[in-house]
């Protein structure tokens, strides 16, 4: 039944009101739909978020009116610059609170103190996400690998074994599929996806523009492919597919300077096959 909720405060007269909204504005309140007559003013100002909080056995200790921001040293200086323009008492230092967070609290009229504080947690108002946890024990997964350019590909290899190890995962609960190139990898990810017995499935591939006019043809059919297969089967696939210019950059991608690619599908086939465990699990 609630929709919403307002705190009235009684402002001294006219030039106070115009410089807190002349503030207010500044501090990125929203303007809402104020009020006119012969007796007196009213002038409303929006927040996307409000909240009533009762204590008891000891006094509050902050302010009765609290604005969470999400920059507290930016409102800082616009209160500290408006209460200098307007030669009023200015704002106390900012400072560390018992309920991790920051606050300051400043008196903007007669009997209106207001504390402006921001959360130190970065989770702070926002739902509670459904994350991958990065345990591979327990887990199977097969590992599809293009011999082509098998300099490249056995490097992106031992990083995918790497990462599965090092989180968890079993020896006897990895197979390994090697594939003649590039072109092969999505038809053996779909066959073994379509088994049902891997958590995820880790391709592994790559492609070099200088070994083959039909380079953007082939990767595209390959994404495709290995996009498709985890759709339409419902295993997670990793894409480890290097597509570069160079075999300097795929060395690079593959351990030599860049991280290794091959460590990094790995360790996304873990966390999505932990995600897919725990949505079907809500469902």
């Amino acid at each position: 039944m609630i929709k919403g909720i307002t705190q009235v405060n009684g402002i001294a007269d006219v030039e106070r009101l115009a410089a807190l909204s002349e503030l207010f504005a500044a501090l990125g309140f929203e303007p809402g739909k104020g009020w006119n007559d012969k007796d007196g003013r009213g002038v409303v100002f929006l927040a996307p978020m409000g909240n009533v909080e009762l204590v008891t056995g000891r006094p509050p200790a902050v302010p009765q009116l609290l604005v969470e921001v999400t920059q507290l040293d930016a409102a800082h200086t616009v209160v500290e610059a408006w209460t200098k323009r307007y030669a009023m008492q200015a704002p106390g230092a900012v400072a560390a609170t018992h309920w991790k967070s920051r606050l300051f609290v400043v008196e903007l009229a007669a009997g209106l103190e207001v504390g402006f504080w921001e959360s130190d947690d970065p989770l702070h108002g926002k739902p509670v996400a459904v994350e991958g946890d990065l345990s591979a024990a327990g887990m199977k997964f097969a590992i599809v690998v293009a011999r082509w350019n098998a300099v490249i590909t056995d490097r992106l290899l031992q990083g995918a074994l790497d990462g599965l190890m090092r989180s968890g995962a079993a020896q006897n609960d990895i197979e390994i599929v090697r594939v003649p190139g590039a072109w092969e990898i999505p038809s053996a990810a779909r066959t073994l996806a379509e088994q049902k017995r891997f958590s995820a499935i880790i391709t592994l591939g790559c492609l070099l523009r200088g070994e083959t006019a039909h380079y953007e043809a082939i990767y595209t059919e390959v994404a495709r492919g290995i996009g498709q297969s985890q759709q339409e089967t419902g295993v997670p696939h990793a894409f480890g597919v290097l597509t570069c210019e160079t075999l300097e950059q795929a060395l690079d991608r593959a351990g030599v300077k860049a991280g290794n690619k091959g460590f990094e599908a790995a360790i996304a086939a873990i966390e999505m096959a932990s995600i897919q465990g725990k949505l079907k699990g809500r469902s």
